[in-house]
């Protein structure tokens, strides 16, 4: 069993898919692992650390990728990277599937097993596994840290001889696994801080952290959360009312953090340019969302806008390789938690269960062809029967 660690190829992509730990973890399963040269550069990790954990270290990717069993990525390989490979190997990676089919077609041609760590379902015995949580949980404290250095004041409350500083107030728009950590981060930081969300949940989750919750009450709210645990999307009507609400407590913070992210869909828009510019000047917004079009209006990806009444707008991208030493530890723990399951110990070989619950649910492609319910190639019409008469 051969395993390929690969270094990311994507624009702004410091993570890497094993640490140390992991290598030797695998090792220990009875594989070979191969990593490419300067895979864990950016996070802190060198060649000789693979080295020593019990990994071969070679030149490259394609290298790497050549003759193995499971390859292991952050984002999606292009499908072209995947050559050498072998026939049915597991690739497993941040697959981003929605809006990009033609890619996963394009590697379900290659043969291979693809498989999104994303999809994985909230379950207990998945929780080790949950790359969302991982991530997000980083970007959330990454979000507050950043919000800090744009902003110019001290987010405690102090009294000095000189006078007495107030604390900032600081507004987390989205309280899932990012959200939940920004208040957590922010209220070690000393701001007043308060969280909107439009799952009912998530208000005892916000004052139990010291935040005030700010929302809609109404009975549309008391149904907004998917049985997955997901925000739905909400009736234009409840977000006028929100929006309406959210309006008049944006105009008095210091920072907000947006987080709002629908699975498989554009991002909400929540804060509009109107409330933008009700905003005090030197005010900072963070908008986590921006790479899926952002929930905050104005925003541009991989940039600081300043407006024209002195609010900044911090779109930065990859949050969570910001903090690329720790994002890799955690991501790496992700993946081998999973690989693990796919391997037998007796044998020390590869023994998917193709029926298991998380196999069914994070598996992509198989066999040439794209296999997953909510991404497969809608099958063409029938067509009519010789003789029979159109409608």
């Amino acid at each position: 069993m051969r395993i390929a660690i690969v270094k990311e190829e994507a624009r702004l992509e410091p993570r890497v898919a094993a640490s140390p730990d992991t290598v030797k973890r695998y090792v220990g399963l009875g594989a070979t692992v191969v990593v490419a040269s300067g895979a864990g550069a950016a996070s802190g990790i060198g060649d000789s650390d693979y080295e020593g954990a019990g990994a071969s270290v070679v030149a490259d990717n394609a290298a790497a990728v050549a003759g193995a069993d499971i390859v292991l990525a952050v984002r999606r390989p292009e499908a072209s990277a995947l050559t050498g490979a072998n026939k049915g190997a597991l690739v497993i990676a941040i697959a981003d599937p929605h809006g990009h089919e033609a890619a996963l077609g394009e590697i379900a041609g290659t043969g291979v097993s693809l498989f999104a760590m994303e999809l994985m379902p909230r379950i207990t015995r998945a929780q080790v596994m949950d790359v969302l949580s991982s991530q997000a949980n980083l970007a959330g404290y990454r979000a507050v840290i950043d919000a800090s250095s744009e902003f110019g004041r001290a987010f405690p409350m102090m009294m000095t001889a000189a006078g007495t500083v107030p604390a900032a107030r600081v507004f987390i728009m989205g309280a899932g696994v990012a959200g939940l950590q920004a208040i957590a981060t922010a209220r070690r930081l000393g701001a007043v801080v308060s969280a909107t969300d439009v799952r009912p949940a998530a208000k005892e989750q916000v004052e139990s952290l010291g935040a005030k919750f700010i929302a809609v009450e109404d009975e549309e709210f008391k149904q907004a959360e998917t049985s997955g645990g997901y925000a739905k999307a909400m009736s234009a009507e409840y977000q006028a009312k929100q929006a309406a609400l959210t309006a008049s407590h944006i105009a008095k913070q210091d920072i907000v953090i947006t987080t709002a992210l629908i699975p498989g869909r554009p991002a909400p828009k929540l804060v509009s340019a109107d409330m933008v510019a009700s905003m005090k000047p030197g005010s900072v917004i963070i908008d986590l969302a921006v790479e899926r079009g952002g929930n905050v209006e104005g925003a541009v990806p991989g940039e600081v806008v300043t407006t024209a009444n002195g609010v900044k707008i911090v779109g930065h991208l990859n949050v969570p390789g910001r903090l690329a030493a720790t994002a890799s530890q955690l991501y790496a723990k992700n993946l081998y938690a999973f690989v693990e399951t796919l391997v037998d110990k007796g044998s020390k070989a590869l023994a998917v269960k193709w029926d298991d619950e998380l196999v069914k649910a994070t598996l992509l492609t198989k066999d040439g062809a794209v296999v997953h319910p909510g991404f497969r190639p809608a099958e063409p019409a029938a067509a009519p029967a010789e003789g029979a008469s159109a409608a």
